[in-house]
């Protein structure tokens, strides 16, 4: 099965392929590596490190060995280098909340479309 991360459907669709009329934003395929924090299917919090699998200034698809339910908010921070002196750059990324929209599985991977409740632009 080829694996495409341009479109995420719901569990067991195909991903799709989205043309520029359907986003509002167009998605960038990069690996950011972020902490993930949440609630799990069974009401523990977490704390991960993982990566996006592509982002846009709306929401990001990320990988996590979690399950994380429709709905649910999570945040994501990226990780930042020690404190730089500088005044140009921030001590601190803030965290980004998001709310899950979609999920699915590939194989043991766990796939999710996250919706940033404040987009990035």
């Amino acid at each position: 099965m080829k694996t495409h991360f341009g479109g995420l459907n719901q569990v067991n669709e195909s991903p799709s392929v989205d043309s520029p009329q359907t986003r509002a934003t167009s998605r960038i395929r990069i690996q950011i590596p972020v902490f993930l924090r949440g609630y799990d299917a069974k009401g523990t919090e977490f704390i991960e490190l993982t990566r996006t699998l592509n982002i846009s200034a709306r929401g990001a698809c990320i990988a996590s060995s979690h399950i994380l339910r429709p709905g649910q908010t999570v945040h994501l921070t990226v990780p930042a280098p020690a404190t730089t002196t500088s005044s140009l750059v921030p001590s601190e990324t803030p965290p980004i909340a998001a709310k899950v929209r979609r999920q699915q599985t590939l194989g043991d991977l766990k796939v999710f479309g996250l919706e940033f409740l404040r987009s990035l632009e």
